[in-house]
Formats: structure tokens, C-alpha cells, sequence
């Protein structure tokens, strides 16, 4: 199985856009021990590996920050949050500490980065019982394992 257009590693049949990002998230991944490859997934399914992605809920750019975790963890204004080299880091950023939070449990920590700490929180530590989260969470476990090819 070939990893989606607009994918997420170096090689044959990725798209550009995915092959320039490709030094932004390895470096963010290293910087904060996150996995680049679940980075990639998450990018994939938020984004697709548009730098200018806005959602109708206010998310923005390549990993769809709220505005708000977004001030929380280091991007200042509208400009930072669209800037690819700044979405990443700080949403690479986010996933560590929801990665810390969370006992490294990726389900979690995909949950969370879906619909926020206090719903995997109230929801006794497990996913929570949403159609759109629990979808978020199976779509990017499904494609971790491509990027790593």
C-alpha cells in the first residue's frame, strides 16, 4: 500500500509539498522526542499538507491549531500559527505534552489532540465516545505505519 497524495515520507510518489516539510518535522520531532512518523500521520489527516488549512471550528494551518493551545504553547499571532515551520513545532510541541500527560498511550494522546485533555479526562481516561474523535484516532493509527515505509 503506498502512503496517500500528499503524503508524509522522502521517496517515490509523495507530493512536494510533504518532501519540503519533511526537514520541519523531522527537526520538531527530534527537538521534543515525538516520533516523526506519527507527526506525518497527523499532519495527513488534519491538513492533508495544506501550510494554510483553516477549519469551519477556527483551526488552523498544517496540524490545525485552536488559536488558543496555540498562544499556549508558543505561537503568538494568526502569522505563527500559518507559519509551517511554527504550526509544527508547536503542534509537535502539543503532542508532547499530551504524550507526558497521558502515560505515552497514542490513542490518548491522538484523543486528546482531537477533542481536547478534558474529554479523555472525563471520559475515565479512554477515548471518548465520539463518532469524529474515534474516527480521527483509527484514521491516523491507519496510516502511522505507512510513513514508516
Amino acid at each position: 500500500m503506498r502512503w496517500p497524495a500528499g503524503g508524509a515520507r522522502r521517496g517515490p510518489g509523495i507530493s512536494p509539498r510533504a518532501e519540503a516539510l519533511s526537514p520541519i518535522i523531522e527537526s520538531a520531532a527530534q527537538r521534543h522526542a515525538i516520533d516523526p512518523h506519527l507527526v506525518r500521520a497527523v499532519i495527513q489527516v488534519e491538513s492533508g499538507y495544506a501550510p494554510r488549512a483553516r477549519s469551519p471550528k477556527g483551526a488552523m494551518g498544517l496540524m490545525q491549531l485552536m488559536p488558543a493551545t496555540a498562544a499556549r504553547f508558543g505561537a503568538a499571532s494568526e502569522d505563527d500559527i500559518l507559519s509551517p515551520a511554527v504550526n509544527v513545532d508547536v503542534g509537535v510541541r502539543y503532542l508532547r505534552f499530551l504524550a507526558d500527560r497521558f502515560g505515552g498511550r497514542t490513542d490518548l494522546v491522538l484523543a486528546a489532540y482531537n477533542a481536547g485533555e478534558g474529554a479523555v479526562i472525563r471520559h475515565g481516561y479512554r477515548v471518548p465516545p465520539y463518532r469524529e474523535t474515534q474516527d480521527y484516532v483509527r484514521k491516523v493509527l491507519d496510516l502511522y505505519p505507512l510513513a514508516k515505509r
